[in-house]
Formats: structure tokens, sequence, C-alpha cells
């Protein structure tokens, strides 16, 4: 991953399996967005292929980009929800768009995503009325709306109080369990990561290159010392 001649991060290779919660940490800097943005069809690699389900994000045609696109949920960090919209309509926009769904169900459907998120009071709210941490869950509510296979996810426990940040992540763990949702988070949450992640890849902003890649348990106990030392910030005393 690269802006120009500056190299963000280089020679990044893993994959990410089906029905797991695949979380993305490092210090600040080290582009844990950035990569996020690549895996979403957003930003090419300067170097190498995306690929998912054995297509190349980045180079298919337009039918097999927008399927593709349509398996994907998005939340990203600042949640990114449309002001001249309510919460609601936000959550309903994507039904409106990819679904038969008529004006009914979408509100039914749009209803229950946000209740599932904690939100169930504020379909008819506007963004700007929202705080922080709530217009994260608006944007993960919208980020259900199709029911993804793949939901991607940028600091989502961010600015959010400890309960509602623990809610999150039994909502994560059910998504995954109940439904078979492949997660990828983007995290500095210590405690999110080890509650949820069934694998952690460490990004190293000083060597720019992944350092680590395996269940973030394991790695706090036997990783590299620079992720030992990551991860020991998360455990209590």
């Amino acid at each position: 991953m690269a802006f120009g001649s500056n190299v963000v991060q280089r020679d990044l290779d893993f994959e990410i399996r089906r029905d797991e919660v695949f979380v993305i940490a490092g210090a600040s800097g080290c582009g844990k967005s950035t990569l996020l943005r690549h895996l979403v069809g957003l930003e090419p690699p300067a170097a190498g292929r995306v690929l998912h389900a054995g297509h190349d994000l980045y180079a298919s045609d337009d039918a097999t980009l927008a399927t593709l696109r349509r398996a994907f949920g998005v939340m990203f960090q600042g949640g990114a929800l449309w002001s001249s919209m309510t919460v609601g309509e936000n959550v309903m926009l994507p039904l409106e768009l990819f679904s038969p769904m008529d004006a009914a169900e979408r509100e039914a459907e749009a209803r229950f995503k946000l209740a599932l998120v904690g939100l169930a009071g504020s379909f008819d709210a506007e963004p700007a009325a929202l705080s922080g941490g709530m217009k994260k869950r608006a944007a993960i509510a919208r980020a259900l709306a199709l029911d993804p296979a793949l939901l991607f996810l940028d600091e989502p426990s961010a600015g959010l109080d400890p309960l509602t940040s623990a809610r999150l992540d039994e909502l994560l763990l059910h998504l995954r369990h109940d439904f078979g949702t492949t997660i990828v988070m983007v995290t500095h949450e210590l405690e999110s990561l080890m509650a949820v992640g069934d694998r952690l890849l460490f990004l190293d902003a000083q060597t720019k290159t992944m350092t680590a890649l395996g269940p973030p348990r394991e790695l706090a106990a036997s990783g590299p010392p620079a992720v030992r030392e990551f991860l020991a910030r998360g455990r209590p005393a």
C-alpha cells in the first residue's frame, strides 16, 4: 500500500477465513484503515492483488464487481451517515436500492436492525442529533441492512461507553455464531479485540509490514516482543 513514493505497508500476505472475526490492529498511523479501504475496493494496491472468492477485486468486470460488493457491509470510522436523511432512511437506503422489499417491509427491517444495535428509538432521529457512539451504531445497522456475508468495521467500539461496547461485542459474536457472518474489524480497543477476535493481523508502523498473524491470546503469550507489549496494555495488572 503506497501513496506515490510513500510506502504505508509492504509484503502483506494473508487470507480471511469464513465465519471468523478477523482483527487488524497496530499503532496509530500504521495503515489499518488504509488496508480496510483496499479490502473493500476503494483504493487499489500499489502492487499485488486483493482476491474475494477467487476474483481480483481490482481486475474484475463491472457485473462481477457489483455482485462481490453487494456481499459487503461496511461501517466507516466516522459513520458516514447521510445528514439529509433520518437515521431510519439511512438504514433503508441499501434496501431501497438493492432489495425487492416494499416500503413497509423496508421500514420493518430497518427498525429491526436499529434495535439490534441498541437504537430502537432512533428511527426518526436526525444524524446530527446522535452522539458519536450512536452514529457508529447507526452506521453498523446500515451495514447490516442487506444481511451481508462479509462485514467490515472501522473502529466500531471507539467512543462507546464500556457497557455499550460490551453489547456490541456480543452482537458481533451473535452475527458470527448464528448467521455465519465473516467480520473484518479494525480496532485499537484491546478488550474488544481479545473478546471477539479469532485471529489478529498486526501491522507494524516502523517496519511497515505485518509482523504477526494468529489468535490474539497466543500472540499475547508468545508473539513478537512488540506485539506482546501492545497487547499487554489491555490486560489487567
